[in-house]
């Protein structure tokens, strides 16, 4: 039997990455979180786990010599269209903390993701500096846009994926092949809405047949317990979901048959891709958070089965090193 692998993470939130980490098989040799709730959440469900508490800034990696792989979810806004796209002039901008990681740890493999603007054309210039310096180190970088949808998430969540190996293992990366069919809100939690009695569940299967958009969970200063900004919640409107706030529990049995239900903390997670078994710490409010700015565990765990792959020295389809793909570095998404 292979070897378990080991990886840090570092902004690991609630565990999105961690569980698809773990599946992929990965055991983690710590945890790096600044969130209060999403290291107890890190806690509640992996008791044995190191989750170290605190600012990515002030982090020693070097007690963690020998990792396999370094991976994280960075902060998003800089480079959110939501946002101001201030990309490295913003304070919340980490890719250079987990480049300094990379240079002190020297792991096999790196994965960091972000939204999709960091693919876009306004970022070139930072990107290419990122990867030049993962160049500089030994590696082969490799870049991709993943659909959520397209590895059994029923939402569409598009997340720009940077996977790098030391050149050893390069030749052995493949991205992982999308699924040939998409989940439904429907097929992922209709049980849920039928679970209090509901007479309106079958009624509302029927028209929540289709992937949702992407959760957004906002932030401590921004954002609320809503499934997003008005386009958002006008998408959830189309599959029959009101999406002004999350609730405590599913629709009751005295609900009519015709009302458009909201969400609970539990259905939003099962549209993340979280497991059932998966419990979240702190108030309602921040537990929708900690579920909205999820990496979905299925997307972590195709892409960190890959990786685990190529440190291993066998394609995701056989035993042979697939076919040389070019570096991405250019990548542009519109």
């Amino acid at each position: 039997m292979a070897r378990r692998l080991k990886v840090l993470e570092v902004c690991a939130g609630a565990g999105g990455q961690a569980i698809g980490l773990e599946h992929a098989g990965f055991d983690h040799a710590a945890a790096v979180e600044i969130d209060a709730d999403a290291c107890a959440t890190l806690r509640l469900n992996r008791p044995d786990w190191n989750v170290v508490h605190g600012d990515l800034r002030a982090f020693d990696p070097s007690p963690y010599q020998g990792v396999d792989l370094v991976a994280g979810g960075v902060p998003c806004p800089p480079f959110s269209i939501a946002g101001h796209q201030r990309g490295s002039d913003d304070e919340r901008d980490l890719f250079p903390e987990a480049l300094r990681l990379v240079r002190e740890l020297h792991p096999r493999a790196v994965m960091l993701e972000n939204v999709p603007g960091f693919g876009s054309a306004k970022f070139a210039p930072y990107r290419n500096q990122i990867f030049g310096e993962l160049h500089a180190l030994g590696y082969q970088t490799f870049a991709q846009l993943c659909q959520a949808a397209d590895y059994g998430v029923p939402q569409l969540r598009p997340r720009f994926i940077v996977v790098a190996l030391l050149s050893e293992f390069a030749p052995y990366f493949a991205w992982p092949k999308p699924q040939k069919r998409r989940l439904t809100v429907a097929e992922a939690i209709g049980d849920l809405m039928a679970e209090n009695g509901w007479p309106g569940a079958a009624r509302w299967c029927q028209v929540a047949g289709n992937i949702a958009p992407t959760l957004v969970g906002g932030s401590k200063k921004h954002g609320g317990p809503d499934l997003g900004p008005t386009r958002a919640r006008n998408q959830w409107a189309t599959l029959g979901v009101d999406g002004r706030s999350v609730v405590e529990a599913p629709p009751a049995r005295d609900l009519a048959v015709d009302a458009m239900p909201r969400l609970t903390v539990r259905m939003a997670a099962r549209v993340q891709g979280f497991p059932d078994a998966w419990q979240f710490a702190g108030r309602r409010t921040a537990q929708y958070r900690q579920v909205g700015n999820a990496f979905p565990p299925p997307v972590a765990e195709a892409v960190g089965r890959s990786i685990a792959a190529a440190l291993r020295k066998v394609s995701a389809v056989g035993s042979l090193p697939v076919a040389s793909q070019p570096r991405l570095d250019n990548l542009e998404v519109a």
